[in-house]
């Protein structure tokens, strides 16, 4: 999923209806696969460096702007998605299910 599923995407109106469709998909499996103990979570992730965003960040005033709305002050990096992948495939997130956990450097917060 990403931010994009619940913040909207008003110059990106089918991507946005795929990420909400994703964040939906994983809350209607979770509770279809919960019978065969099944967990079904996802990674929301929020501006990341990475190539899809290069566009947003050779925008100087787009990036500044985007930057200066995340509460930790900077983009994340892919490698930071690979602590909350571990946690939900291990045991401590065994009585987790039906959820997007948001990697997003706290942009949902405000």
């Amino acid at each position: 999923s990403s931010l994009i599923a619940v913040g909207g995407g008003k110059t990106i109106p089918a991507y946005a209806a795929s990420k909400g469709g994703v964040a939906q998909l994983t809350k209607a499996l979770a509770n279809d696969w919960a019978k065969y103990n099944i967990k079904v979570n996802a990674i929301g992730p929020g501006y990341f460096i990475t190539d899809q965003t290069e566009p947003l960040r050779k925008d100087k005033n787009r990036y500044k702007e985007l930057s200066d709305r995340i509460p930790l002050g900077r983009w994340g990096n892919p490698e930071d998605l690979g602590g909350v992948a571990v946690f939900l495939a291990s045991e401590a997130s065994d009585y987790i299910t039906g959820q997007t956990i948001w990697v997003d450097g706290g942009w949902l917060s405000l």
